[in-house]
């Protein structure tokens, strides 16, 4: 396992050494700090991050959480909202080649409700796109004000990286989203955040303190690589910390970005790890998913009498 970083403004063609094994795969994750409200130009900050991936030799680039748009997009959602079979994401999927692609938008449905979303896509064309479920609006956030909440959390298979889960943000912060996941036997989990500094302590930053230990015990408990992209900079006074990382299905850190700077950071991992690990520690082997199913509807007429 091994990792390099580099500035999002000027990266270069190094490559990640290449650890044993038959099956190593290499994740880019794009730290980037996305412009409010300027499409055309965060179009053109992807294209030029998934150029520097593919000279890198990353079979995959993960962006964060509405990365083409900024957080904050309040009332401007309807403007940038974005069709994702449209010519915008067109582009980029054109661009990334053979590199599969995760990055985030506002989605506008047929039915004209907007979602908080993020695509994946490999061969040429989108394979899944996930929706976000838990819509935070406590504190200094206000997501259901102006986004749909998604109805469903599954995996979906891939071409190179076995079968894989999207959560966004909040969704990775519900117990529910990660036992949904282990059931559906993902290998890889994908987080993309646009996650701000809160209960900021010295150095420490405890949102990022939070996301660390949920990314490591995810990963041990699912036996599978979690990968966290968060997001940099300044929107509306808040700042956003960055601390990007990949996480082996042990428990530990593969590869992390530094906290606060854009930086395109390439962590390389074998798939044989995901077999070693689940063999030593057959967590999901041993779930037993119908005792789960049962209790949960017991709860469910408890609480609900349905």
């Amino acid at each position: 396992m091994a990792a390099d970083s580099q500035s999002a403004e000027s990266p270069d063609d190094s490559a990640v050494s290449r650890g044993e094994g038959g099956n190593v795969l290499r994740v880019a994750m794009a730290q980037i700090s996305p412009v409010l409200g300027d499409r055309e130009r965060n179009l053109a900050l992807h294209e030029q991050q998934i150029e520097a991936a593919r000279r890198r030799q990353a079979d995959l680039i993960v962006f964060p959480e509405l990365s083409l748009t900024g957080y904050f997009v309040r009332d401007m959602v309807p403007d940038l909202a974005l069709d994702p079979a449209g010519p915008e994401i067109g582009r980029l999927i054109e661009a990334a080649g053979a590199t599969s692609l995760v990055a985030g938008l506002v989605e506008e449905s047929p039915q004209h409700r907007f979602f908080n979303a993020a695509f994946y896509a490999e061969g040429g064309r989108i394979i899944h796109l996930h929706r976000k479920v838990y819509l935070p609006t406590y504190g200094l956030f206000d997501e259901q004000r102006y986004f749909a909440p998604g109805e469903r959390i599954e995996a979906f298979d891939t071409a190179r990286f076995g079968r894989v889960g999207i959560l966004i943000c909040e969704d990775f912060w519900h117990i529910s989203a990660a036992a949904i996941m282990q059931a559906e036997e993902v290998d890889l989990l994908i987080c993309a955040a646009n996650s701000p500094s809160r209960g900021v302590n010295g150095p420490k930053v405890r949102t990022a303190e939070t996301y660390e230990q949920i990314a490591k015990v995810f990963a041990q408990l699912l036996g599978a690589v979690v990968v966290l992209v968060n997001r940099v900079g300044f929107e509306d006074g808040l700042c956003f910390w960055g601390g990007s990382m990949v996480v082996g299905p042990d428990g530990h850190t593969i590869a992390q970005a530094p906290m606060l700077d854009e930086a395109l950071t390439v962590a390389a991992f074998d798939a044989a790890d995901l077999r070693r690990q689940r063999l030593i520690t057959p967590l999901s082997r041993d779930e037993r998913l119908l005792v789960t199913i049962e209790e949960l509807n017991r709860i469910k007429r408890r609480r609900y009498g349905t």
